[in-house]
């Protein structure tokens, strides 16, 4: 029998201490996605792979790749202990769990703060752009998809700037129209423009060199930092893994997204309009109150969560978005009212852990995040739709996508 094993794979930044000193280190663990939802959660399905505090994440994504493409190449044999059998396993990578800007170097993106900010799609444009009528519009829709194809044509362009004068401003322009910066060719590049511009400087009582002899003794230099490598075995090793399309496949991160993004700046806000009319007190109360049986929390905390409300986590952030609407219905105006109407609604759909009709499911996600571009509040959260409803479509449930597992470790 021959069995496909799909891999979960994760990668981010943790710290190597017990204590909370931040002692970084790049980790990656693997998980087998055909386990149940409930098996997956379980630490002892979630596999250490590697982990290093000096080595490049794209670096230990190279050997992850290159380890993963020998066992599928070499066949895995294992023992099927409920049919007394040899089996065949053939493995595979699924997608890429992680946390945006993680996820955002696994795809060469320059990340959110960049001209187009997406790493799936090209929406966006030029600061003046967005700010006017038709692009701020633009915002609300997905652009044309990346592929893995067009984002190494990219960085190839890179390379051939790199190797002509003028590369510094060239190359940033190229990275500010396209959003694609490459973390593993960075410092190549860079060595070639620093040396561009050594090379461009003409001291007193000398001649420039001429663009041809810059342009030979840049290659030259290009060859011995390949160090016999070509340039597709030096840029991100993950444009040419088989069956993975890192720009589909880093599905949206809901804990980070979500809950400590919309959720928790939006509780900020209410929190400051609860403050101001002195209602603090009451809220805390109801909070109190709330009967708990239908949440899967066995206490909301009230007193802590008013006490430290700025300093909450994910967990509090879930329960919150659930129960807020019932406690602030007379506390807060009716549009803060119906944003958190909306939030609640939102948090139900990302965390299905079951979804047994997507187009049903998908329809009822664009209408909750639509609803949400309407509200004043939410214009700033356009990036949602997109990552989320194209990650569902193309993955699993967003729930099941969560790296917030994984940051247990």
């Amino acid at each position: 029998m021959v069995y496909t094993v799909p891999l979960i794979i994760f990668m981010d930044d943790v710290s190597g201490n017990i204590s909370k000193q931040w002692n970084k280190h790049h980790a990656i663990y693997m998980s087998n996605a055909n386990l149940p939802h409930e098996m997956l959660e379980k630490e002892f399905f979630v596999r250490f792979v590697t982990s290093s505090p000096h080595v490049a994440p794209m670096e230990l994504m190279r050997a992850m790749k290159q380890s993963i493409s020998n066992a599928a190449t070499s066949d895995v044999v294992a023992w099927d202990c409920k049919d007394n059998e040899e089996v065949l396993l053939i493995l595979c990578g699924l997608f890429l769990a992680g946390d945006n800007p993680m996820q955002a170097e696994e795809c060469s993106h320059a990340g959110l703060n960049c001209n187009y900010f997406c790493r799936m799609c090209d929406v966006g444009g030029t600061k003046e752009f967005k700010a006017s009528e038709n692009g701020y519009s633009s915002l609300f829709t997905s652009g044309n998809l990346r592929t893995p194809e067009s984002t190494a044509m990219n960085i190839r362009q890179q390379f051939e700037t790199a190797l002509k004068s003028g590369a510094t401003e060239k190359i940033k322009n190229l990275v500010s129209t396209t959003g694609i910066r490459d973390t593993a060719s960075t410092s190549i590049i860079n060595t070639l423009v620093e040396l561009g511009k050594k090379l461009q400087k003409r001291a007193a009582g000398t001649q420039a060199m001429s663009e041809a002899d810059v342009t030979a003794a840049l290659e030259k230099e290009f060859e011995e930092l390949l160090r016999g490598n070509t340039l597709d075995d030096t840029i991100n090793p993950l444009l040419g893994m088989d069956g993975l399309n890192m720009h589909m496949d880093t599905p949206t991160e809901i804990l980070h997204t979500v809950l400590l993004g919309v959720v928790k700046y939006f509780w900020g806000q209410t929190v400051f309009l609860l403050e101001k009319a002195k209602l603090m007190d009451i809220f805390q109360t109801r909070l109190h109150s709330v009967d708990t049986d239908g949440l899967n929390a066995p206490c909301l905390g009230a007193d802590y969560i008013c006490h430290y409300k700025g300093s909450l986590i994910g967990k509090h952030f879930k329960s919150l978005a659930q129960v807020m609407p019932f406690l602030i219905y007379d506390l807060v105006p009716s549009t803060v009212l119906d944003a958190w109407t909306i939030i609640g609604k939102l948090v139900v759909l990302v965390w299905h852990t079951n979804i047994l009709n997507t187009e049903a499911y998908l329809v009822s996600l664009y209408a909750n995040i639509d609803s949400r571009f309407h509200a004043e509040s939410f214009r700033q959260s356009y990036l949602e739709r997109s990552r989320i409803s194209l990650t569902s479509r193309h993955n699993a449930p967003p729930v099941s996508l969560s790296a917030s597992r994984n940051f247990t470790f």
